[in-house]
């Protein structure tokens, strides 16, 4: 009979098995994840700054979360996996890659025109990681001030709303002489570059304002930020920031001590103006 009511027993009580606590709803604040996006190929300083960007930056969906929560508590959101795909580096095998021709002639300019390694840049004034960027290519430029030019060169992307007027904007201060001035203030204020904030950075670097004004509105730069996607499209560029060193694409991080071997063993083999560029 005791056999009998235990069977019983056991047929009707529901047996507890332990379960996986579900996750906090914060915790994409302190996850090393982006839901299921591979960050492996990311060195260890790049994926922390990655995961900082995108904890910090509101996703373009306007769910109203950041880019990293919206990416793991919405895998199937364009938006987000679009944001993160774009990370700097996380697909390419081959660090330096080999060389192509990009067009340079007209591009805004940095560095002794002599120097024997030629950086050139495409960037958006909107994008988080380009903001980084600046910082470690100063950081490079100041490191070697004789042997690196830099070059800069318009690629806005899609997903960023701001960006092509912020480049015009750039080439409009370009016209006054005062690119990298408002090179560096657009990035300083990435995330507010509203027609009337632009408007703002321009008067405080000092710009004639009617002749601003004049520029940004005309459509002569249309063609030159086209052509500079173009140019991109066509040496292999996919996201921002890219960086090609004497026209190698270069597919690592920016922190000098990395790139350091790779612009020591150019200056070993080249020569003034032997660069993959056209002018």
């Amino acid at each position: 009979m005791r056999v009998y009511i235990a069977a019983v027993l056991i047929s009707i009580v529901p047996i507890a098995f332990p379960q996986t606590p579900a996750p906090p709803a914060n915790s994409w604040q302190t996850s090393d994840k982006l839901g299921a996006m591979d960050l492996s190929a990311l060195s260890p300083a790049q994926k922390q700054a990655v995961l900082k960007l995108t904890r910090e930056q509101d996703c373009s969906c306007l769910c109203g979360m950041k880019v990293a929560e919206c990416v793991n508590r919405d895998p199937n959101c364009s938006y987000s996996k679009a944001l993160v795909a774009t990370s700097p580096k996380a697909h390419r095998p081959k660090l330096l890659e080999d060389p192509v021709t990009i067009p340079v002639s007209g591009s805004p300019t940095r560095g002794p025109a002599d120097a024997r390694i030629t950086l050139v840049e495409f960037s958006d004034f909107e994008c988080p990681y380009c903001s980084v960027a600046v910082g470690e290519v100063n950081t490079i430029m100041t490191a070697y001030p004789k042997d690196v030019r830099l070059i800069y060169k318009q690629f806005p992307l899609s997903m960023h709303p701001h960006a092509p007027l912020a480049a015009a904007a750039s080439l409009a201060a370009n016209q006054q002489g005062k690119f990298w001035q408002m090179h560096d203030a657009l990035f300083k204020n990435f995330r507010k570059l509203s027609r009337e904030n632009i408007l703002a950075l321009a008067k405080e670097i000092g710009l004639d304002m009617d002749k601003f004004t004049a520029d940004l509105d005309s459509p002569k730069f249309k063609a030159v930020i086209e052509k500079d996607l173009a140019d991109g499209e066509t040496a292999g560029v996919y996201g921002t920031p890219s960086f090609f060193v004497n026209g190698k694409h270069y597919n690592g991080p920016l922190a000098l001590d990395s790139i350091k071997p790779i612009l020591d063993a150019e200056l070993k083999v080249a020569k003034p103006h032997q660069v993959a560029t056209t002018n």
